[in-house]
């Protein structure tokens, strides 16, 4: 029996020992628990944790890597689902907008209107009278305000917008995104073209990015920005409006001395202040310069067109080199022929124009045309008249190569023109 009780007496020994042993066990590693913070400062021992902030793997937006980071400890904590709306709110769009937008400007413009008023206009308003008595009529010049927008495209302050939005202008002032203001010199423009360059003082400007027109797809992401509200709370920072590319290569009838080929559409809203800004894609390139839209309302009906961006580099690259834009000339003069003209020609239908004179010494001559051809194609676009053929012509540049194929005899042929800069007087 003694040794029964000594059996158990020893037996509960170590289970109370066993249990001090967990015990004390337990309390160290609940003291040293990767659970617990510390806040003690100075040279005592921090907890990591408390200090490194998890970072995500780069979340990538186009050419954009943008890497976001978790709050420290000790701030609001960031659910994951939070992180991603964040990641997903921060699309390419904005990252496009936040890249061009500082470089968007509002144009400013003072143009001067001459009008001729009769002295009879306000008692008869009949032009019975003017045609007897032109030499009454009197001249009054009118200065008139007008907004446009416009994009500089290098640091030392060229800025690229539309010719009509400067047209006639006696004063352009330019006001950045940050609040500077800028009275713009105009380099020069080409209205067939409807593209001016400016130029403001000032150095480390932002600027814009040009891409590629030749490269833009139908459907692909199109953001306009501008001024449209510029007249109502005079406020320098762009409007951003959002679409896609509805087609390419769009071609007008001549407005005003102005020829519209090859237009971008678009979708995004384009409205009267957005002249001259650019319409850029989702990488944040300057793909066109937003020009005009077809509306019934007055307002933005969701069908407006930019200029190929890459017509006005040629222009840019032209000024940065000349500081000016050559004039070119070909030495031609040719006019419509009627089907009668074209019968005798030899031709079955009335299509293209006659050369009727011929420059010496000019290209034309120099390029073998003669008086009596009938032009029927430039560039491989057919030309039924003079309207289609100064169409052809509208956009070229000194050293252009233009390939006609003329009728001549009762053959076609082939003769390549290249434009020269206009002799001086």
């Amino acid at each position: 029996m003694e040794n029964f009780f000594a059996k158990i007496s020893n037996h509960r020994g170590r289970l109370v020992l066993g249990s001090l042993f967990t015990l004390v066990l337990g309390f160290i590693l609940g003291f040293y628990s990767p659970h617990q913070t510390s806040f003690s400062s100075g040279s005592g021992g921090t907890d990591a944790s408390s200090h490194l902030a998890e970072v995500k793997p780069p979340v990538q937006y186009g050419h954009v890597a943008e890497t976001f980071e978790s709050p420290q400890a000790g701030g609001p904590e960031t659910s994951p689902a939070d992180e991603e709306i964040t990641c997903s709110r921060r699309n390419a769009i904005v990252l496009a907008v936040e890249t061009v937008q500082p470089a968007v400007v509002s144009v400013s413009v003072t143009q001067v209107r001459v009008y001729q008023v009769s002295p009879f206009s306000v008692f008869f308003n009949d032009p019975f009278f003017d045609q007897f008595f032109p030499e009454l009529k009197q001249e009054y010049r009118q200065k008139i305000k007008s907004l446009g927008s416009g994009f500089i495209v290098n640091e030392i302050g060229y800025i690229l917008t539309n010719e009509h939005v400067v047209h006639n202008a006696v004063k352009v002032v330019v006001n950045l995104p940050d609040g500077r203001q800028f009275d713009a010199e105009l380099i020069d423009s080409d209205r067939p073209v409807d593209i001016a360059v400016l130029k403001v003082p000032g150095k480390n400007l932002p600027f814009a990015k040009l891409g590629n027109s030749n490269d833009v797809l139908i459907g692909e992401w199109a953001i306009a920005l501008g001024n449209p509200l510029g007249y109502v709370h005079n406020d320098a920072r762009p409007t951003v409006t959002v679409g896609v590319i509805s087609a390419l290569n769009r071609d007008f009838q001549p407005q005003q001395g102005r020829v519209y080929r090859n237009m971008i559409q678009t979708d995004a809203s384009i409205n009267p202040g957005n002249s001259g800004g650019p319409l850029v894609n989702a990488l944040g390139e300057v793909i066109g310069i937003n020009t005009f839209i077809l509306t019934h309302s007055g307002g933005s009906e969701g069908i407006g067109f930019a200029i190929p961006i890459n017509k006005a580099k040629r222009i840019l690259d032209e000024v940065l080199k000349y500081n000016k834009i050559r004039d070119f000339w070909t030495g031609l003069t040719v006019q419509d022929i009627d089907l009668s003209i074209a019968q005798s020609l030899g031709l079955k239908s009335a299509q293209g124009v006659i050369v009727v004179e011929v420059t010496p010494k000019s290209p034309a001559e120099e390029a073998g045309l003669r008086v009596g051809d009938v032009i029927l194609q430039v560039n491989e676009t057919p030309t039924k008249n003079r309207s289609q053929i100064q169409a052809a012509f509208a956009g070229g540049m000194v050293g252009d190569i233009y390939h006609l194929v003329v009728f001549r005899k009762g053959k076609r042929l082939k003769i390549d023109l290249t434009l020269e800069e206009r002799p001086k007087r």
